[in-house]
């Protein structure tokens, strides 16, 4: 499947409970957001605003990624400067994205697509930063300083309850504990 075949796809599927993305050559469902998801996004947002004011984290932002395979992912988060998707569509160029911010959800597909596709999906885009707050296991993983193969090179775990620095471009801290109510 093509780009141009996946954008319809997208664009007639449309509910209110789906998101479709396609990543790795593979079309994936994304499942609308819980509460909990919410505002875990919601959190992000205001660490990201107090601290870094020339910046905004887009919502279910499409983006265009993975340079090689024309992929496309609606990640929970986007953070770019203000008006970095100004006139562009429904899937923008990542190119002035500084990170991107996944939630995990409670389905079957989680694992594969936020733990592994998207990592590297990311990666190969050259975003500087993936962000992936793991509900499942507790934790706040950023994986930072993707490479020429495609990879990021760094990875950091917290548990939630930490504080974590998230690394430049980004350069914003998060305490975590507030992650704890969030989590079933």
């Amino acid at each position: 499947m093509g780009a141009e075949e996946f954008e319809r796809l997208a664009a007639a599927a449309e509910r209110d409970d789906i998101r479709l993305e396609f990543i790795d050559g593979k079309l994936g469902v994304k499942a609308v957001p819980d509460g909990d998801h919410d505002e875990i996004i919601r959190f992000v947002m205001k660490h990201c605003l107090q601290q870094r004011p020339e910046l905004w984290l887009y919502p279910e932002r499409g983006l265009k990624v993975e340079a090689y395979r024309t992929g496309h992912a609606r990640p929970d988060g986007a953070l770019a400067p203000e008006g970095a998707f100004a006139g562009q569509g429904e899937w923008a160029a990542a190119d002035q994205v500084l990170m991107v911010v996944e939630v995990t959800s409670y389905d079957s597909d989680t694992d594969k697509r936020d733990r592994e596709d998207k990592p590297r999906a990311y990666a190969e885009t050259g975003i500087p930063v993936y962000l992936l707050i793991d509900r499942t296991l507790g934790e706040v993983v950023v994986h930072s300083s993707p490479d020429s193969r495609g990879v990021y090179s760094h990875l950091d775990r917290y548990l939630f309850g930490k504080r974590v620095e998230l690394p430049a471009p980004v350069g914003v801290v998060l305490d975590t504990e507030p992650l704890k109510g969030w989590v079933r």
